[in-house]
């Protein structure tokens, strides 16, 4: 895991602009509003060679003074277990406040290292006043303006200096199967099932997997790992501030895996909070496979599976090369058929097609559907190329790549899929001119 650096403070001290200045990018909302932060915002950033993850604890907080202080002092906390270093920041023109030296007396209890940034000292007689803000007891301040940048460089420095050195992690052999989807739809037991070993807590309260949890398996002859993650939930229901962190995590190991496979309840269905998960794994290029628990609770008919595959296709008309497989963790029902679609998936992820099979494929299509033309002139696919595998990557140079209509792009995604297969596999396919 990277470092995490967290900027904590009371509200409308510029968490948010220091946030943004410091992660590159308007990620943040920025208003001048007390509480505009009503979710927690992270990303990853890089500093003197280092890299780590910055976390904005916002929040929304009521303007009432005593749910404010609560407030603050619950997200302070929540940073103090979590983070490896803490930026607190204060405002100069407003000088210090009785909230100020709340969150002090907090940072006080902990060994934590905290770097305190004086925001808002865009000029001198502001950076002379923020010497006021020795007065909570700490050894060294910065001084900065997180509008223009101002004095930043230095608080960076003070910053990645108190970081833990982070050893790269070993590249493993082993492929990653993370385990994703709404907390409660069995994930836990999916991995206790496949295990036979109770090392993730199993309840039916949901979130109680807050970090992830890696485990190494043995299946066909292949050592694989599994890995349990923290159930995403809506922002809507993030109650606990935790509940961020371990977003967070789950958002990385999707990162890291090679194959994610996305657990729906079958009884409540596939909801928008499943599709937004899979759209965030199939973003990264992860092999993909959707897995439909507690399909013995699911009453049936004949045709019951076939239908249910089919209107789930309907609803993802465009991420149909997903196998879907019906399983139930707690009878153990085709729990292996997931992992035997994981290698599948994971043997797909590395298929290489050579350039002659390539270009023989897209002269047939382009015999059986030309190229429009582009004003008065043919477009032309010259040839193509694999360039990468795991995931794959594939180039086709042409005239005009530009004006190359997004349903014949469509069309040559589709053709691929029905000759080479790339089962629960995103394309990435690349336009270049030449």
């Amino acid at each position: 895991m990277l470092p995490v650096v967290s900027i904590v403070g009371r509200p409308n001290v510029g968490k948010s602009t220091l946030f943004n200045r410091i992660v590159g990018e308007r990620q943040a909302i920025v208003d001048d509003k007390p509480g505009v932060t009503r979710d927690r915002h992270y990303g990853e950033s890089n500093w003197n060679g280092k890299d780590f993850t910055v976390i904005d604890t916002g929040g929304y907080l009521s303007s009432d003074s005593e749910v404010m202080s609560k407030g603050v002092r619950e997200q302070v906390e929540i940073a103090i277990s979590q983070s490896d270093v803490i930026i607190f920041v204060v405002d100069v023109t407003q000088g210090l406040t009785d909230l100020d030296d709340d969150v002090t007396k907090l940072l006080r209890r902990q060994k934590k290292p905290v770097i305190l940034a004086v925001n808002k000292a865009d000029n001198q007689d502001r950076i002379w006043s923020a010497q006021e803000f020795y007065r909570l007891g700490f050894n060294e301040l910065y001084p900065v303006s997180s509008t223009s940048g101002t004095g930043t460089g230095d608080l960076m420095d003070a910053v990645v200096e108190h970081l833990p050195d982070t050893e790269p992690e070993e590249e493993t052999k082993e492929p990653k199967i993370a385990f994703i989807g709404r907390p409660n739809v069995g994930k836990s037991s999916l991995l206790n099932a496949l295990l036979n070993d109770e090392r993730s807590i199993v309840t039916d309260i949901p979130g109680t997997t807050r970090d992830a949890i890696n485990s190494k398996l043995t299946y066909a002859e292949r050592d694989i790992i599994l890995v349990d993650t923290a159930g995403m939930r809506r922002k809507t229901k993030v109650k606990e501030n935790i509940e961020f962190y371990s977003s967070i995590r789950t958002s990385k190991s999707i990162r890291e895996c090679d194959v994610a496979v996305l657990l729906v309840d079958a009884v409540q269905g596939l909801e928008k909070q499943d599709i937004k998960i899979l759209k965030e794994a199939e973003k990264y290029n992860k092999g993909l496979i959707l897995a439909l628990n507690k399909w013995d609770l699911v009453e049936k008919e004949t045709n019951t599976e076939r239908d249910y595959r089919n209107f789930i296709y309907e609803m993802l008309p465009e991420m149909n090369y997903i196998p879907i497989v019906t399983i139930s963790a707690l009878t153990r029902q085709r729990i292996n058929k997931v992992l035997d679609l994981c290698l599948e998936v994971i043997e797909e992820r590395n298929k290489k097609i050579t350039t002659h099979e390539l270009n023989e494929f897209l002269e047939k299509i382009l015999k059986e559907r030309p190229l429009p033309m582009s004003g008065r002139r043919q477009l032309n696919i010259k040839y193509g190329t694999q360039v990468k595998v795991n995931p794959p990557v594939f180039i086709y140079f042409m005239n005009k790549p530009r004006e190359l209509p997004a349903n014949y792009r469509r069309y040559i995604h589709n053709k691929m899929r029905q000759t080479f297969g790339f089962k629960g596999v995103p394309l990435t396919l690349t336009f270049r001119e030449n």
